[in-house]
C-alpha cells in the first residue's frame, strides 16, 4: 500500500490540573505519491501536531499513520522535515550541513559530494558551499534546509511554516523553488502555513482545519500549484478562481476565529 495514510488520528494532551486538550480528533487523509498538500486553519487547530505525528516525533493517542504499508512509530529518513527556522548546524558550513544525512548513512565521500553539489546547484547555492551558516540570509538558510532534507532522499517532505519568517520578496522566490523541487523530484509534500495565499499557491490539495478539537473542516482540489510550476506566481494570483477561493477561505477562517474569541469571552 504505497503513499501516506492517516487513519482516524486523534491526539489528546492531559494537563497537570486534571483537564485535557483534544488537539486532534478522527483525522483521516490519504496522500498519493507525488501529491503536494497545504494545510491551514486558525491557531490551535492542530496543524503542527498533525505534522509532528506524521514525522514520528509524537505518538498519537488514537488512530495511526501508515507509510508505504507500515505503521509509523518514530522518525525515519523516509520522512524529511523542514522547520520554520532552518534548524541548521551552526558549527558546520553549508556543504557539511547538506551532507550530514548521507554521511550518517556511511555513504562514500565521492557519492556524497555528487549529491551535495547537485542539490546546492539546484537551490541556487552552488557558490556558497564553504560558507558558514551565519553568513547566509534567512532565505538562503532555508534553501540549505531544503537541500539537507532532499539529501536524505525522503519519500515525504514535511514543511512546518518554512517560509513564515521571510520577507515578502524572498518568500515569493522560495514558493517558486518549492514548486520547482516538488515537480522535479516527484516527492510527496505536506506544507503547514498560516497564509491563505501561500496555501493556494502551494497546494494541489488544500485542507482547512477547524479547532477544538482539531479536525478537517473542508478540502479543496486546486489547479494553482501546477500553474505555478511554469508561470510567474504573480500571474497565477491573477488567474481565474484564485481571488474568489482566497476570499472564501479567509471568510471561513475568520468565522472560526470569531467563534474561538466568543468562547474565550464566555469562559472569562
Amino acid at each position: 500500500m504505497d503513499g501516506l495514510h492517516i487513519e482516524n488520528l486523534s491526539m489528546r494532551f492531559d494537563l497537570p490540573n486534571g483537564t485535557h486538550v483534544q488537539a486532534l480528533k478522527d483525522v483521516s487523509i490519504e496522500l498519493k505519491t507525488g501529491e503536494i498538500m497545504s494545510v491551514l486553519g486558525p491557531s490551535g487547530c492542530g496543524k503542527t501536531t498533525l505534522l509532528n505525528i506524521v514525522a514520528g516525533f509524537l505518538a498519537p493517542t488514537g488512530g495511526q499513520v501508515r507509510m508505504n504499508g507500515h505503521v509509523v512509530t518514530g522518525p525515519n529518513a523516509e520522512r524529511g522535515m523542514v522547520f520554520q527556522k532552518g534548524a541548521l548546524f551552526e558549527w558546520m558550513n553549508v556543504r557539511k550541513n547538506v551532507e550530514f544525512g548521507p554521511r550518517m548513512k556511511s555513504m562514500p565521500k565521492r557519492q556524497r559530494d555528487e549529491i551535495v553539489d547537485h542539490l546546492l546547484d539546484t537551490v541556487g547555492l552552488g557558490d556558497f558551499k564553504e560558507k558558514a551558516v551565519y553568513e547566509l540570509s534567512g532565505g538562503m538558510q532555508q534553501r540549505v534546509a531544503l537541500a539537507r532534507c532532499l539529501a536524505n532522499d525522503p519519500d515525504v517532505i514535511l514543511m512546518d511554516e518554512p517560509l513564515g519568517a521571510l520577507d515578502a520578496l524572498t518568500r515569493e522566490k522560495m514558493q517558486g523553488l518549492v514548486l520547482k523541487l516538488w515537480k522535479e523530484t516527484g516527492k510527496t509534500v505536506i506544507l503547514i502555513t498560516h497564509s491563505v495565499e501561500e496555501a493556494l499557491l502551494l497546494g494541489e490539495r488544500l485542507l482547512v482545519m477547524a479547532p477544538r478539537p482539531g479536525r478537517i473542516h473542508k478540502e479543496y482540489r486546486l489547479p494553482f500549484a501546477d500553474r505555478g510550476v511554469e508561470a510567474d506566481l504573480r500571474d497565477v494570483k491573477k488567474s481565474e478562481g484564485f481571488a474568489e477561493t482566497r476570499e472564501e477561505i479567509l471568510s471561513m477562517i475568520w468565522e472560526m476565529e470569531e467563534e474561538i474569541m466568543g468562547r474565550s469571552e464566555t469562559a472569562a
